[in-house]
């Protein structure tokens, strides 16, 4: 399947806007599991289901006009990654605007899985501000946590798309977590 994706993924790229049609039910079962791994960790009552999530995120890569070019099957699921983190940040902003009138409020992170499980809208959008900090120091570790938090991939999983060994995901994930969090409690560089 790997290889059919990878050749459906290279007639996409050549301009080939049937292939998009062919793309969907060999990614599917795949991106809807790992919708539904990053749905348990949303806060109840949240709007989006995993289904309208990956229908979102498949439409965000390859609906517009402009198809991206991915040079690899990891490279398309890294794509999606990054899909679903901007829908899920919307609607955490969307959903913070509404509630909160948009004010900023401080967060409280004493817990060391927040950085995994953020419990609500005000902590997903930190998290999202303190990744895109980490994005401008170091892109890999950024990619990382997009793929570890946001598709809800394993440590072999994101080794594999990452071509690294799981030991070293392992330690980039702890780096990037304690990163991340002490970036959202304010004691990150300046």
């Amino acid at each position: 399947m790997a290889s059919e994706v990878t050749q459906i993924l290279s007639a996409i790229d050549q301009g080939d806007r049937q292939a998009a049609g062919q793309l969907l039910p060999l990614v599917y079962d795949e991106l809807r599991r790992l919708a539904s791994q990053k749905m348990t960790r949303e806060p109840a009552g949240h709007t989006i289901q995993p289904t309208a999530l990956v229908h979102e995120a498949f439409l965000r890569l390859v609906g517009s006009e402009d198809l991206p070019s991915w040079d690899s099957r990891g490279h398309f699921f890294a794509a999606a990654a990054e899909s679903m983190r901007r829908i899920l940040i919307e609607a955490a902003r969307r959903r913070k605007t509404e509630k909160r009138g948009g004010d900023r409020q401080r967060i409280d992170l004493s817990s060391d899985d927040v950085v995994e499980h953020p419990e609500d809208s005000e902590t997903l959008l930190a998290l999202d501000e303190a990744l895109h900090k980490l994005e401008k120091e170091d892109n890999e570790l950024a990619r990382l946590v997009e793929l570890r938090y946001f598709t809800g991939l394993t440590i072999d999983q994101t080794a594999e798309l990452l071509n690294v060994s799981p030991r070293t995901v392992k330690r980039n994930w702890a780096y990037a977590r304690a990163w991340l969090r002490r970036e959202m409690e304010g004691d990150g560089p300046a």
